[in-house]
């Protein structure tokens, strides 16, 4: 049995999540720009209802990206901050992943398109398959133009379900994407619900790296962008 802490702050969401022995408690809030503020008051109230000492974590988790590069400095370094000083292995948990469990959990999908706004006319976007509780990807993640999304290869019969604020730019998909997706679950966000729970799981598999070798996925290279005038 393990106890693990993730924080997440990838979007305009901030959460926490507990995972001890098998049993996930959460916070998850929408407050941009008070992720700083608000992300470690969770998780010491976490750890206090559950009457457990910071000593306790077996090993930290973090949203690991992609998504708004601020807040995943934030999440990564409250974790690597509290994993430095427990001596505990640190595991990074991608949004996308996350995205998919947790409509997979909640509305038993098994098909799913995690997108992410990107700013900069792009989106963040991945193709999962999900059963039993468990996501495995397809492909690899990627940013690029929303024009420029497909189904993966082989797979266009299916019925796929768009998750994530990427979807709101459906008007500009190209139509062979949109014959495949049945629905668009557009107002979803990352959490650290869903990614405490991969995270365990990929803990128990023997999963995590010392905090210093951890490092956000930006997927973008051109981290700091400046609109040209």
């Amino acid at each position: 049995m393990s106890t693990l802490l993730a924080l997440d702050a990838s979007s305009s969401a901030c959460s926490a999540a507990l995972w001890h022995d098998g049993e996930v408690t959460a916070r998850f809030v929408v407050a941009p720009r008070e992720h700083t503020r608000r992300l470690l008051p969770m998780a010491r109230e976490l750890l206090a209802e559950a009457g457990l000492p910071l000593s306790a974590l077996d090993a930290l988790a973090y949203g690991r990206g992609p998504g708004s590069f601020t807040g995943l400095r934030i999440a990564a370094g409250a974790a690597q901050g509290l994993a430095y000083g427990l001596e505990r292995p640190l595991l990074g948990v991608s949004t996308l992943a996350a995205l998919a469990l947790a409509a997979h959990r909640r509305l038993h999908l098994r098909h799913v398109l995690p997108a992410l706004d990107a700013r900069m006319g792009e989106v963040y976007a991945a193709a999962y398959h999900c059963e039993a509780g468990r996501v495995t990807l397809i492909g690899e993640e990627a940013v690029l133009p929303p024009e420029r999304l497909t189904l993966p290869l082989g797979q266009e019969e299916r019925d796929w379900v768009g998750v994530g604020s990427g979807w709101a730019l459906w008007d500009v998909m190209p139509a062979p994407l949109q014959a495949g997706v049945g629905q668009c679950l557009v107002d979803e966000e990352p959490g650290a619900e869903a990614m405490v729970r991969l995270a365990a799981e990929a803990f128990a598999a023997g999963e995590g790296e010392a905090p210093h070798r951890v490092q956000p996925v930006y997927l973008r290279d051109q981290v700091a962008w400046k609109k040209s005038r």
